[in-house]
């Protein structure tokens, strides 16, 4: 079933969107070279305690994870595409970096991810970063109020397939709410004019995973969460949350 929030219900998604967006802000200052993957989940966990969140990422547990998540950010490094558990490893140079990282605040959720490179960046990592931005930013400009759920699709595929990126097999972005995964389900490519109409009021995760090497096929690691391209290409993941509104699309993950 899909919720359509009420102002009130945005306002205090708003809240808990801001939350995540210190998070990442924090996350991301900390990134440097020798800094540990579980440094920046502790990081991440003082922000959400401060803040009085609580996380959603933390010990959720669906049904493809052999474990709950042990951690409140994912981070995913070089050909990890998303779901990285941050453990022992440490940043070196030129590393690139996807965090995931989700707050539930007063009853309402916010996720986003970011991703950078840690010390001397590769230009291909930066043109990777910069095609997943703009493809975030086609689906974004596409939610607005009498389009439908293929748009924002279709937004997004046509970016990524125009820098020759491939996009993770199956998975997209998703509704949000009172909990952190609803309807309707947003995929990352799509037919134009398809699927539940855009109305004021739906909120959505909306999150591109661009894939270097162009292959949208992944595999998983024996963690079980861990999802990495199969060529050993570089991958980025940008996501923010957004609201519907007859204003335009709001984004609620900002600071």
């Amino acid at each position: 079933m899909v919720e359509i929030k009420t102002d009130k219900a945005l306002e205090a998604m708003r809240e808990a969107g801001r939350v995540v967006a210190r998070a990442l802000a924090t996350v991301r200052a900390a990134s440097v070279v020798g800094v540990r993957l579980r440094e920046l989940d502790e990081a991440a966990r003082t922000v959400l305690d401060e803040a009085g969140a609580r996380s959603p990422f933390l010990g959720y547990r669906p049904s493809f994870a052999p474990v709950p998540f042990p951690a409140v950010i994912c981070a995913s490094v070089n050909d990890a595409v998303v779901h990285g558990i941050p453990g022992d490893y440490r940043l070196r140079d030129g590393d690139l970096v996807s965090i995931d990282c989700g707050a539930q605040l007063d009853g309402w959720t916010g996720d986003a991810a970011i991703s950078f490179t840690v010390g001397t960046p590769r230009p291909a990592d930066l043109a990777l970063i910069a095609a997943t931005q703009q493809a975030l930013d086609a689906g974004i400009a596409a939610a607005t109020v009498g389009r439908r759920i293929g748009d924002i699709s279709h937004a997004v595929g046509a970016v990524a397939r125009a820098k020759d990126c491939g996009l993770l097999e199956g998975f997209g972005g998703h509704g949000i709410g009172r909990t952190m995964h609803e309807d309707p389900h947003v995929p990352n490519r799509g037919r134009p004019g398809r699927g539940y109409p855009l109305r004021h009021g739906l909120a959505l995760a909306i999150e591109p995973m661009l894939t270097a090497g162009g292959r949208d096929d992944y595999r998983t690691d024996p963690d079980g969460w861990t999802l990495r391209t199969v060529d050993g290409s570089r991958a980025a993941h940008i996501e923010h949350t957004v609201a519907i509104t007859e204003d335009g699309p709001r984004i609620l993950t900002l600071l």
